[in-house]
């Protein structure tokens, strides 16, 4: 007990700050192409790649228990004429507008999508994408409040 004694304790408590939704929108963005480059990288060395996720299941007897469970990865890029490759960086499901009429980059080839993604990542973290995205999201609810609305009818 004595060793407790040396050390300072406090009351103090870890405080839960909510992110906004500019800061959970990047964190998104982030993971998008963190998945890109982990299925990039497999591609080019010839192996699968297996995203999974964490769910809840009920079995016989009624106990639950997490699982992972494989999940299905769209690549986010395509190739075009003359081998090239290009890349989208979509959010919702899809291909946010880089510039005016323009969602895509272009790459010699699959190895050239690496250094694609690194500047995405940085631009992301600047924050160059938040009006971006900020307007992909409105357009999605725009969406689904339409989806809804039509199958309420």
């Amino acid at each position: 007990m004595s060793l407790l004694k040396s050390l300072k304790l406090s009351t103090a408590k870890p405080q839960s700050q909510p992110a906004s939704p500019q800061e959970r929108n990047r964190e998104k963005l982030r993971g998008y192409l963190a998945e890109q480059r982990a299925l990039a990288e497999a591609t080019i060395a010839g192996k699968p790649y297996a995203a999974v996720r964490t769910v809840t299941k009920t079995d016989e007897a009624g106990n639950r228990s997490r699982v992972e469970v494989p999940r299905t990865v769209r690549k986010g890029w395509f190739s075009g004429d003359g081998g090239k490759v290009f890349f989208q960086l979509r959010y919702g499901g899809r291909p946010l507008e880089l510039a005016k009429g323009m969602a895509s980059i272009e790459a010699d080839g699959l190895a050239g999508i690496g250094p694609i993604i690194d500047t995405l990542d940085q631009a992301v973290l600047a924050g160059e994408f938040d009006a971006a995205v900020a307007a992909a999201a409105q357009a999605r609810a725009a969406t689904m409040k339409a989806a809804k609305a039509k199958k309420a009818s």
